[in-house]
């Protein structure tokens, strides 16, 4: 069993390493796992950091550099397109979620309780979850939930994680943020099983490379 974990990346200088760091290092026992960075044209020092790596013996990893910035539903696309793991896994570059729980989201997976993972920012209580991040997320959440027949609670999670065979017939044609509602709608139409988990979530401000917003982000059906 391998686990492939796609890094999208777009100007991320201040924490691609340190999230590199943290996925190589995680223990999963019997799953293997390979790293896809996909760096969606970074224009600070990003790529630099990248290169400049040395990586751990055994690890696979594969970079992808696009010489101009596409957008994030680009850069997973282009991972998809080499990921070669039983199982996919989205790990964004800014530290907002902990690779430490990629346990946690793989359990029912490998339990055979579904097809695809959801890590719910809203399913434990947390304050660190900004007022309009929570209040944009419901209603983008409600809209997905009555449109498709689903009972979420965070659509937007950054941390999905599905079985391979969950992405036969799925076609994904968006290149920005809208990838997570595009996804997620083509996952339900598919009448795929998707369970949430609760996860930890560090937010960071838009004055600390925020890039994801509301008007970034509109339902795909």
């Amino acid at each position: 069993m391998r686990l492939s974990v796609i890094i999208p990346v777009y100007n991320e200088e201040q924490t691609i390493d340190a999230v590199i760091d943290r996925v190589a290092a995680v223990d999963l026992g019997a799953v293997e796992k390979e790293i896809i960075i996909a760096n969606d044209g970074s224009t600070d020092g990003t790529r630099g950091i990248i290169d400049a790596r040395r990586w751990p013996t055994g690890l696979p990893v594969h970079v992808y550099h696009s010489p101009i910035n596409l957008g994030k539903g680009a850069a997973v696309r282009l991972g998809l397109a080499f990921a070669s793991g039983d199982i996919i896994l989205v790990q964004d570059a800014d530290l907002e979620l902990d690779p430490n729980e990629y346990g946690l989201l793989l359990q029912p997976l490998l339990e055979g309780r579904a097809d695809v993972v959801y890590g719910s920012r809203f399913l434990k209580r947390t304050g660190r979850v900004p007022r309009k991040t929570r209040a944009a997320n419901r209603l983008l959440t409600l809209l997905t939930n009555i449109l498709f027949g689903a009972r979420l609670t965070d659509m937007e999670t950054a941390y999905k994680v599905m079985l391979r065979p969950a992405l036969d017939g799925i076609q994904l044609r968006t290149v920005g943020f809208d990838i997570e509602p595009e996804l997620t709608a083509k996952l339900l139409l598919g009448n795929r099983r998707i369970v949430e988990v609760p996860i930890s979530y560090n937010p960071r401000r838009i004055d600390e490379g925020k890039k994801m917003t509301l008007l970034k982000c509109r339902l795909t059906r």
